[in-house]
Formats: structure tokens, C-alpha cells, sequence
């Protein structure tokens, strides 16, 4: 404590429960601060994958299907994640296999460039599947 207070620095104990406990004298806001800020850094170079959505109908005709497709192609090779979901009206609940051929036809369509990351399932009345971007 006293060659720590003749420095004008703070006693850190760094290990507690060693035998005998470790201390080291160091400025500790300025530890604090060093820390904050290789944190920063670190948030920084972390890069954050954005998810996209595409939105069908059971009932949505092939042409209008394609463009979506080629919407949600340009994302995936950006490197985003695509959220395909099929949003039920009505009665249309009742013909759930109908949305399942359309979320794995338009996987079929991304294989070259996108992997499905979430397996279609129903959650209320949409279903919905998550595809990612192939690694290279």
C-alpha cells in the first residue's frame, strides 16, 4: 500500500485466491479506460449480418415469385440473410402443404448461392424459413 501511495498509483488486487494473493500497482482509471476502449474496437470490426424479408401468399403466381427470388439472390450474395415467409388469409390455413412446396421450391431456386438456415414451420398463420448466405 505505501509504494503504491509514494507512486501516486492505485494497488490492484488482480488474483484473490492465489496463494499468497497477487496485487499489482497500476493507474486504474486509466486501466479502465484502456479496456473501454479495445471493447470499442472490437464492436467495431464486428461485422453485423442484416436480415431481409420476402413476404408470399399461397396463392402468389410464379412471375411475381421469380422477382422476389431475384430480390432476395442480390441480398444473399451482398451477404444479408433472407426471411422467406407465406402469410395465410382466411381459409388458406388449411392448405398448409401449399406454402411448403412454394418456401422449398424458392430454396431450390438459392441453392447455388444460399443454405437453409431454418427448415420451414408454421407459427400462427405464417410460415416461415430463414435462408443464409453459402460461405465462400
Amino acid at each position: 500500500m505505501s509504494i503504491a501511495q509514494e507512486a501516486g498509483l492505485d494497488l490492484v488486487e488482480v488474483s484473490p485466491n492465489a496463494e499468497p494473493p497477487v496485487a499489482r500497482v497500476m493507474d486504474y482509471g486509466k486501466f479502465i479506460y484502456e479496456q473501454a476502449k479495445k471493447e470499442r474496437e472490437a464492436r467495431k470490426t464486428q461485422k453485423q449480418t442484416e436480415v431481409k424479408e420476402i413476404r408470399f401468399r399461397p396463392k402468389t403466381n410464379e412471375q411475381h415469385r421469380n422477382m422476389r427470388v431475384g430480390s432476395a439472390r442480390e441480398w444473399l450474395e451482398e451477404g444479408m440473410k433472407v426471411k422467406v415467409r407465406v402469410r395465410f388469409r382466411g381459409r388458406e390455413i388449411t392448405y398448409p402443404e401449399l406454402a411448403k412446396e412454394q418456401l422449398d421450391e424458392v430454396a431450390q431456386m438459392l441453392t447455388d448461392v444460399a443454405v437453409v438456415e431454418q427448415t420451414p414451420n408454421l407459427e400462427g398463420r405464417t410460415m416461415l424459413m430463414i435462408l443464409a448466405p453459402k460461405k465462400k
